[in-house]
């Protein structure tokens, strides 16, 4: 008996910036090259906010099929009745106003992390998802790789006994002369008018692997928000430069430590192989995970039964040969994909629930530090007309 189609989906791009062509060069590889075959890709539309030239030059860019469309707005994108499904590829303090345009327009979402600028924010969209009956989740692709997958399988398994504590950290060395970050104050990484800042753009990994070893694993009638306290840096721009958070989670005697900082790194010799940016730590043993905490390549499971000796694991993302590309985005679309098909409005790795628990720890966070975002971002009121959503200021 011949096996079924695999289940299509119809993209529809929303920016043409790096994060939008990363993941768009994942849609475009071969399934198979990953040993998926149940689900596969279409990229059908891309749209600029600034014009039709930019949208036609990314799709020659990323080598997209030649009958893709391109538009020179996000409205026509989302009332393009060809697409399935809009990828929000927009800055962070674009997010709310151009989810929620893709979603009034009736179309399924996937938006990149940071999912908002503020919980509120994040609320609406859910509310919106909700009443219309719409697929929307919050790219957080790291949940998706396999090395995570099998992280939690571990958790799950008891193979380091009772979790009690998780530090992670994301943090890029960035330190310049006179005080100075090695980013221009017009950089989203540094600028408040984009919700710039080591927390909302680096530190959603840390608490990425927080969340994934403490609290997603846990019960659903048990799962509890954590206490948030927060120690904030701030730089000239307002910007939040160094933040670290301790949440504690009291009814399951357990905590969990987010790093992240613009001025030292992770990975002080830049190979990704300097130490543990993730050590999960349990009453029989931890488990540490190796690499940059977005995409980390290596996990040692180390228990008071290892005599010394680490259980070493290492992970490969796997590469479509006729393009010889893949970096890892298209598991968060194979899920996004599947969804679809099975008529699930929200992925069970990262349910909404958990999205507005981990952006109102943020949101507290920013708060305990003094960091404020304009108006303009940070309002939970829709605007079709926002210059958010048509580039005109």
């Amino acid at each position: 008996m011949a096996s079924s189609a695999p289940y299509t989906v119809k993209w529809g791009i929303m920016a043409t910036g790096w994060i939008a062509e990363t993941f768009t060069q994942d849609l475009l590889t071969n399934p198979a090259s990953r040993d998926v075959h149940d689900v596969r890709h279409e990229v059908v539309a891309v749209s600029s906010s600034s014009s039709v030239q930019r949208a036609e030059e990314f799709i020659a860019k990323v080598k997209a099929p030649s009958s893709t469309k391109a538009y020179g707005s996000y409205h026509e994108l989302v009332a393009d009745p060809n697409v399935d499904i809009i990828y929000v590829a927009t800055p962070h303090s674009h997010h709310f106003q151009n989810a929620m345009l893709a979603l009034e327009a009736n179309k399924n979402v996937l938006c990149e992390k940071s999912l908002t600028v503020t919980a509120s924010q994040t609320r609406k969209l859910i509310e919106t998802a909700r009443s219309k009956n719409l697929f929307f989740m919050e790219a957080v692709w790291t949940r998706y790789h396999p090395i995570s997958i099998k992280v939690r399988e571990l958790i799950t398994s008891g193979a380091i006994g009772n979790v009690y504590r998780t530090v992670a950290d994301l943090s890029v060395g960035r330190d310049g002369p006179d005080g100075k970050i090695d980013f221009p104050d017009n950089n989203r990484m540094v600028n408040a008018d984009l919700a710039g800042g080591a927390l909302l753009d680096l530190g959603i990994y840390a608490l990425t692997w927080v969340f994934q070893s403490l609290y997603h694993l846990q019960p659903e009638e048990e799962k509890e928000a954590p206490k948030v306290f927060a120690a904030v840096n701030k730089y000239h721009t307002g910007a939040d430069e160094t933040t670290s958070i301790i949440l504690q989670f009291p009814k399951h005697k357990s905590q969990g430590i987010a790093l992240t900082s613009l001025r030292v790194a992770s990975d002080p010799d830049g190979k990704d192989t300097s130490g543990a940016s993730i050590r999960i730590q349990g009453s029989k043993g931890e488990i540490q995970v190796v690499g940059p905490a977005y995409r980390p390549l290596q996990y040692r499971l180390i228990t008071k039964e290892s005599d010394g000796k680490a259980e070493v694991v290492n992970f490969t993302i796997p590469k479509d040969p006729e393009r010889d590309w893949g970096h890892g985005m298209f598991w968060e679309a194979d899920e996004c994909a599947r969804c679809l098909r099975d008529g699930q409005k929200e992925s069970k790795t990262l349910p909404w629930s958990e999205s507005i628990v981990i952006m109102e720890v943020m949101d507290e966070t920013l708060k305990q530090g003094g960091v404020t975002y304009p108006e303009l971002i940070s309002t939970d009121v829709y605007d079709p007309q926002s210059p958010l959503n048509t580039g005109k200021r």
